[in-house]
């Protein structure tokens, strides 16, 4: 018993009691504003800053659709790059999708480039070209660059391994001595290019949607959360329960959030998107988001649509595979949500 396993066992249940008591004695709207409150918390505190103009760096003509290159701002001192993606011969406002992806070499990966800015011919490393593929389906899409991922590592990560694959750890760390969070500083971000996004002519702002995959997910869904401008989420390689998934399984320090095990599981902050449209995907065999927990989440969220009366917002797939980008039914899902704009 020296090694702590039934211990840490013993503490995860005795705190499920705890929550499962307290969200008894809660209505659905106290629970409700608790666990938003929780989100806002977690974030810590990040100056924003309104002052800064956005720059367009380049513009490029791809295969069906406008590449876009911007420089924006959303935190004092801290600059980022994103990707606009615009159908080819679009007229008017379109539907728009913010894109985060996940671990990897950056916006690059879901843009359909290579980690150095080349076609990428071979659509390696899980991410599928995602923004590619819901541009061509008529969406303007954003697809920040993550803090941490690509030309957004640390220097001083780079100079002790240029090859280092991202910066989670000394980021994470760091801020977490500060009392705040990477997915705080991360979500912050967000809403800037949110923000940006909105003002583009070519965007509809009523019609916005947000996609992630694996890290990206969280982002998306704490901003989906916290932001009802964002009026669908598609998540992706992500939606499970902690205990099945980010508990029990080695992951990037990136994906811990200090006390929230204290307050909720991984669905009920997932339903807080309710009752706007939410699509859930992951692989079947994802060796580190088990379909079982996968699978948990989508029944405990259709409990929760179903309080909210939108059990008709829900979708998920479970599609044959791993780690990794499906969409084979969630992007024409995304599309169809934003044409339709449900009023909430």
């Amino acid at each position: 018993m020296r090694q702590g396993d039934a211990a840490l066992a013993r503490w995860y249940e005795e705190q499920k009691a705890v929550r499962e008591l307290g969200a008894a004695q809660q209505s659905s709207e106290e629970r409700r504003s608790q666990l938003l409150e929780l989100l806002r918390r977690s974030l810590g505190h990040f100056e924003r800053t309104t002052a800064y103009e956005p720059i367009l760096l380049e513009r490029t003509v791809c295969d069906g659709y406008i590449r876009e290159r911007v420089e924006l701002s959303a935190v004092t001192g801290l600059t980022f790059g994103a990707y606009v993606l615009i159908p080819e011969g679009a007229s008017g406002r379109l539907p728009g999708v913010v894109a985060v992806h996940g671990h990897g070499y950056g916006s690059r990966q879901i843009c359909g480039m290579t980690a150095d800015g080349e076609m990428d011919t071979r659509g390696t490393g899980g991410h599928s070209h995602f923004a590619v593929q819901l541009v061509k389906r008529g969406m303007v899409v954003i697809a920040p660059d993550v803090i941490g991922f690509g030309e957004r590592r640390l220097a001083s990560d780079l100079a002790s391994d240029p090859n280092a694959p991202n910066s989670c750890y000394m980021m994470a760390t760091k801020l977490l001595m500060l009392g705040r969070t990477l997915t705080g500083l991360r979500v912050t971000e967000l809403f800037g290019a949110l923000d940006y996004f909105l003002t583009r002519p070519d965007v509809d702002p009523a019609r916005i949607g947000i996609a992630g995959f694996s890290g990206g997910s969280v982002i998306s869904y704490t901003a989906a959360a916290l932001d009802e401008r964002i009026r669908a989420a598609l998540l992706i390689g992500y939606p499970n329960t902690f205990k099945d998934s980010i508990w029990d399984i080695r992951h990037c320090i990136c994906n811990y959030t200090p006390g929230v095990l204290t307050e909720a599981e991984l669905p009920e902050l997932l339903g807080l998107i309710a009752p706007r449209p939410l699509f859930l995907e992951s692989g079947r065999r994802d060796p580190i988001f088990p379909s079982e927990g996968f699978e948990m989440a989508v029944s405990e969220l259709q409990r929760l649509y179903g309080d909210a009366n939108a059990e008709d917002r829900l979708a998920y797939d479970l599609f044959e595979g791993g780690h990794e980008v499906s969409g084979r039914q969630s992007f024409d899902w995304m599309k169809q949500q934003l044409e339709a704009v449900p009023n909430l």
